[in-house]
Parts: C-alpha cells; sequence; structure tokens
C-alpha cells in the first residue's frame, strides 16, 4: 500500500467525519424582545406574521420572550431590565412609555418602536429622523400632526358643532403635543376646546361627563398608554353618554367608537418588521432612518352612529376607507 493511498484515505475519512458534525450545527435562533403596557394579541400577531415573510418564524429560528405591564406604567422599567438580562437580539416596543423605558434599561441592544404618537426627536429619542443615532429607530404614527385633521372631520360631520373636548392625558408626551397641536388647529376652524385632562382609569368616567354635559361638544381623543388601554370602556361611555368621538386609531372603532382616523393599521407594523430584519442582518439603528406613514384611514361605525343619533352626513360617508354596520 503505497503512502499516497494512505494519505488519501486518511483525507476521505477526516472529511467524512467532518461533515455529519457540520451538518448537526444548530441554526442560529434570534430572540426577540417584546415590552407591551397591555396584551395585545392581534397587534403582536400581526408584527410576527410579518417577520415570518421575511423567514423568521417563531419555534423554528426565532424565539420571542413577551412581557406586558397590565396597564401598569411603573411595572415598565423592571419589565424592560428583565428582558435585557435574557440576552435578547431586539427589544420591540409599541409606544412611548415602553420606548423610553427600554432606553433607560439599555445602551447596546438594538431598539425598535412602531406606534410612536409623539415627535421622537422632542423627546430626546433619537438625534433626528434620517440618523437616530444610538440604538433606537422604528416607525411613527404622528399622531400629533394629525390632530388638526381629526377636528376638521368632526365638524363636516356634525354641522352645528361648536365645542370639541379634547380627552389628554398631561403625563403622556405624545398626548400632550397632540393637546397642543389641537389649540392651534382649533382657531382656524372656529371651534372652541374643552380641556379634559385625564391621568388615570379612574378619572375616565367623569371627564367623559363632563365633555357630555356642554351642549354642541364632541370628543377627541388623543393617543395614550392609558387610553389605549381602556378602548372598549372609553368607547361605550360615549356611547352611553350619546357624544360623538373621533380617535386616533382603529381599533377604538372597532371596540365601538364613532369613528377614527389614523395611518393605516398594517403599515407599522410591515415596516417595522423592514427594520427589525436589517438590524439582524447587521444593519446599526444610529443609521436607519425613522419612517413616517404614507397611507391614511377614515373609519366609521354606523351602528354607533345610529345609536347615538348621528347622521353621518353623505360627503363623509363616501370618504370612509371602512365602514362598520
Amino acid at each position: 500500500m503505497t503512502l499516497k493511498f494512505v494519505l488519501c484515505a486518511l483525507v476521505v475519512m477526516l472529511f467524512s467525519l467532518y461533515l455529519p458534525a457540520q451538518a448537526q450545527q444548530p441554526a442560529k435562533i434570534t430572540k426577540i424582545g417584546f415590552l407591551g403596557t397591555r396584551p395585545a394579541p392581534a397587534s403582536g400577531q400581526r408584527l410576527w406574521r410579518e417577520l415570518r415573510e421575511l423567514g423568521l418564524v417563531e419555534g423554528k429560528n426565532l424565539t420571542i420572550e413577551l412581557r406586558y405591564a397590565d396597564n401598569h406604567l411603573d411595572r415598565l422599567p423592571a419589565l424592560a431590565e428583565e428582558l435585557v438580562r435574557l440576552d435578547i437580539d431586539v427589544l420591540v416596543t409599541p409606544g412611548i412609555s415602553e420606548t423610553l423605558a427600554a432606553k433607560n434599561a439599555t445602551k447596546t441592544i438594538p431598539i425598535v418602536f412602531y406606534e410612536m404618537g409623539t415627535d421622537p426627536v422632542a423627546i430626546g429619542l433619537i438625534d433626528s429622523f434620517s440618523r437616530p443615532g444610538g440604538n433606537i429607530t422604528g416607525f411613527t404614527n404622528v399622531a400629533f400632526v394629525l390632530a388638526g385633521k381629526r377636528l376638521e372631520l368632526l365638524k363636516e360631520t356634525i354641522s352645528k358643532l361648536s365645542v370639541v373636548a379634547v380627552l389628554w392625558d398631561p403625563q403622556n408626551p405624545g398626548s400632550a403635543q397632540q393637546w397642543k397641536e389641537s389649540q392651534l388647529s382649533a382657531r382656524d376652524l372656529g371651534l372652541q376646546l374643552l380641556s379634559v385632562e385625564v391621568s388615570s382609569a379612574d378619572k375616565l368616567e367623569s371627564g367623559i361627563k363632563v365633555a357630555a354635559k356642554t351642549r354642541g361638544t364632541a370628543l377627541s381623543v388623543t393617543g395614550s398608554a392609558l387610553f389605549n388601554s381602556h378602548q372598549k370602556w372609553i368607547a361605550d361611555l360615549t356611547t352611553k353618554n350619546r357624544l360623538p368621538a373621533m380617535y386616533p386609531r382603529t381599533d377604538f372603532v372597532e371596540s365601538g367608537g364613532l369613528m377614527s382616523y389614523g395611518p393605516d393599521e398594517t403599515e407599522r407594523f410591515r415596516r417595522a418588521a423592514a427594520l427589525i430584519d436589517k438590524i439582524l442582518k447587521g444593519r446599526k439603528p444610529a443609521e436607519l432612518p425613522v419612517e413616517q406613514p404614507t397611507d391614511f384611514a377614515l373609519v366609521i361605525n354606523l351602528k354607533t352612529a345610529k345609536q347615538i343619533g348621528l347622521t353621518i352626513p353623505p360627503n363623509v360617508l363616501a370618504r370612509a376607507d371602512r365602514v362598520l354596520k
């Protein structure tokens, strides 16, 4: 047996041992942390569905760690720190409160928000929309910019409207900014505003009752974690008090609210998923521009309109992107 033959046989044997070892190497499992104020199964599923389209499948190559504060904002910091200790690859947050808690918990793990209701530059989350800097990027729903449009739609819907009560939370930066924007727009529309400040759930019912007692009034609800956490209750209270109300999100209308105007609900999940995918492929959040919506939707609940004795004008109804009957 020649030396050459022996060497060839040895190489073949070593190569055959190497291949099974390689085949047994486990695929990398991506670990995503999600920090929310309240459980939102429908919203969460939309985001995971978009990630699945990009090849990230839970149970296969993706693990999702969910942490919810059960509507107690003071629990968010501890939950954020808990997620950071799990050595996650990306931390996903819906809005302001969750993102601020995440920012305080980590300066290195990428954070992606998808429902920012205020200017993230103004509150110090990022340096600029085009170059966020740091470890945070995401998708903002520009709710503060749309405050005036919602007042305009209310006025078109209710011909004799003279006063709009604005439900806002002074402890929420996004909600407070929407209140300021509403004040600017109201002057141009010839509307008088009634400030309804609510920072805790136990004040919601009394606040809505105050608005309902004022003649010629409609309600404009600003976006905040507090109000989002009590959608059904707020919708029921406005219907019970026969108070026409405008909301910033479609799910309020799906919970029985009268009408909403805001960004298309599916866009934020699609674009947030794309940002997460880019980060997992090596891009830095600091260099990924914060994205803004391009599609907006007017949603009207005709059943609720009937319950409160309001007829939606044909011109407003014709502009609706979706009508619930």
